[in-house]
């Protein structure tokens, strides 16, 4: 009698283990996608940075290494002395604070005005603004240098700041944001007698912290590795910002090591990254709650 019914209770056990294993067979398929993509894109930034720090004759040698067997710190180094990476980083650094900058007051204003504002052709005036992500670079880059050239702003970081300012993306963003945002907070406040800009700037700009922080997150990203305007509108290397001085370390007729350009390119994303952890927060609330309302 005892036999049979630990016979019994071993039977109705399998079901639940099979569908234990089946589950666990299911999760690890569907990891099986992510594991594929991280390795795709993981694979190429591990290969620069174990190639910054090879001797530069063993760069391109077969097969690759995937372990720094013995680091060569001095890639880094050369990195300092071929060019003044320093001054580069400086005006990355002017240039990325002041278009953030910019951005975020611009955008700030206009989503504002968009989302909580009634006034004739706001639909059609939201649309144009919109439009105008649809136009590439290279089809406006000759009519902004002729006007950087008529308020003589070539060679200067001035030219990459004072057309960045404006930004149909960030209009959108924070648009969606305060059209997420309870419409309550206002009622209380005008009912305490606040007016229109104590509403926005004691109230709603303090909730949209988290839609600023996206927008400067990306737009510093952009902006710090923006590499076609300065191309056009930089010519003086002390103006240079980091991508532009990156690729003076290729040398005359790409005669330079490829372990310091790599290593230059190392430094460059690790700043960037650095932002990337600090508001990392910041960007995946202002991803979900920017996208809640229309």
């Amino acid at each position: 009698m005892h036999s049979s019914t630990v016979a019994a209770r071993r039977y109705q056990r399998r079901p639940a283990q099979a569908q234990r294993v089946l589950r666990l067979a299911g999760c690890a398929i569907g990891l099986l996608p992510l594991l594929v993509a991280a390795i795709i894109v993981v694979a190429p930034v591990w290969w620069t940075v174990v190639s910054s720090l090879r001797p530069p004759a063993e760069s391109f040698s077969l097969p690759p290494q995937w372990l720094p067997l013995h680091p060569d710190w001095n890639n880094y180094l050369d990195v300092f002395r071929k060019i003044p990476y320093g001054t580069y980083v400086l005006n990355s650094a002017v240039v990325s604070i002041c278009v953030v900058a910019g951005q975020i007051a611009t955008a700030t204003l206009a989503g504002y005005a968009f989302a909580r504002f009634s006034f004739p052709g706001k639909t059609l005036l939201f649309w144009l603004i919109m439009a105008t992500l649809m136009i590439p670079l290279q089809a406006t880059i000759i009519p902004v240098f002729v006007l950087i050239s008529k308020l003589h702003l070539n060679n200067t970081l001035g030219s990459l700041i004072l057309p960045a300012l404006p930004t149909a993306f960030g209009t959108f963003l924070l648009r969606q944001y305060f059209m997420g945002l309870p419409n309550e907070f206002e009622e209380a406040a005008v009912i305490d007698g606040a007016n229109q800009l104590q509403v926005f700037a004691r109230i709603y700009l303090p909730l949209a912290v988290p839609g600023m922080a996206i927008l400067g997150i990306l737009t510093f990203n952009g902006t710090w590795n923006d590499f076609y305007r300065p191309l056009i509108f930089l010519t003086d290397q002390q103006t240079y910002t980091v991508p532009i001085g990156i690729v003076s370390l290729f040398g005359y007729l790409s005669t330079g090591s490829v372990s310091t350009v790599l290593a230059g390119v190392v430094l460059s994303v690790a700043i960037v990254l650095a932002i990337y952890l600090l508001g990392q927060r910041y960007l995946v609330e202002g991803l979900t709650l920017g996208g809640l309302k229309s």
